[in-house]
């Protein structure tokens, strides 16, 4: 294990020697501390890896924010007097690859105003703040530039332990859950109790994922289009109660952190949840405490298996300026049922 620590030191050292700590948030708990959480799960012989993406594909669901996702495969080609052939393909235009599928959020992609915008003039972005008190016109001053500031670039490889948090489990009867619903912080604790981990609880650099059966409707092709068009999340006093807890990370079996009801059911907003605000929680998250958000992880399986703890491996793609990333995340850790 001594030579996966070097590696991970080493990595860390020759992509990040620039200091960015200003803008990455609770990621700078990741280190020796947390990478050593891994150990244990990379060296247990009874482990398993666990895939907690999707496949990406022209039919699977879509986020309406995003544009279309329509890869195309070009023909094979060569070149004169060779014997090898290749192949590529190409992503149609305007699509924002980084928010669609299995994403992380950069603490970037998500600012707010003192007051509502109007929805008539201009935005003006000099009047935007980010996490760190960032201005709008630092991390983005003109509509067409990318993120200067708080893009994905700035996030280290996220590798630590990851606790599983079974909504559907101990706290549903292994009903999911529906659209517009909360995991409060007492569903929380008392999943958390049911746990396997009563005794550890979380520690400060976990990655904390959140099973609640609403992946249940994660169909690819995407025929019923209920994915995407509601989801159940998490509380706003929880997201307060994650970042106490000083985790780096938060993701969900949902298209969203955030809670959206049915707009035929609607569902009152939970305590403490700021006015005039879509998605509260993205904001308090990205803007407020430097939390990432994880969103269309595939738990099934991890909760299933009743793979409580693991070690995580988030590798966001370092694109200069981008407000989110596309992800083939991975947990590794013992089956226990």
């Amino acid at each position: 294990m001594k030579h996966i620590y070097l590696l991970l030191t080493i990595f860390s050292i020759n992509l990040y020697s620039v200091d960015l700590s200003s803008q990455r948030g609770m990621t700078n708990l990741l280190g020796s501390e947390t990478w050593s959480r891994c150990s244990v799960h990379l060296s247990d012989p009874l482990s398993k890896s666990y895939e907690l993406s999707y496949k990406r594909t022209e039919s699977m669901p879509l986020s309406p924010f995003a544009g279309n996702y329509k890869p195309k495969f070009l023909p094979p080609s060569s070149m004169p007097d060779t014997v090898q052939v290749f192949t590529m393909d190409v992503l149609n235009e305007d699509v924002n690859d980084g928010n669609q599928g299995t994403q992380m959020d950069a603490l970037g992609h998500f600012g707010h105003l003192d007051k509502p915008w109007d929805g008539k003039t201009e935005l003006d972005m000099s009047k935007a703040t980010f996490f760190g008190g960032f201005k709008g016109s630092e991390v983005k001053p003109s509509p067409d530039s990318p993120l200067l500031k708080l893009g994905i670039e700035p996030v280290p490889p996220i590798i630590t332990s990851a606790v599983l948090i079974d909504i559907k489990k101990y706290i549903n009867n292994g009903v999911a859950m529906s659209a517009g619903e909360y995991v409060s912080v007492a569903d929380f604790d008392l999943a958390l109790k049911k746990s396997s981990l009563a005794d550890r609880g979380v520690l400060p650099g976990d990655a904390v994922l959140i099973y609640t059966g609403w992946s249940d409707n994660y169909q690819d092709p995407d025929e019923s289009k209920i994915y995407y068009s509601m989801a159940p999340g998490i509380s706003y006093e929880l997201a307060q109660h994650l970042a106490s807890k000083k985790v780096v990370a938060v993701g969900l079996d949902t298209p969203y952190v955030d809670a959206v009801a049915d707009p035929n059911v609607p569902i009152k907003l939970s305590k403490g949840t700021p006015k005039n605000m879509v998605f509260p929680i993205h904001h308090y998250f990205l803007t407020q405490v430097g939390v990432h958000t994880l969103e269309n992880f595939n738990l099934k399986k991890l909760a299933l298996d009743s793979v409580e703890l693991s070690c995580v491996m988030i590798l966001p793609l370092m694109v200069e300026g981008s407000s989110a990333s596309s992800l083939r995340p991975v947990a590794i850790g013992r089956a226990r049922s």
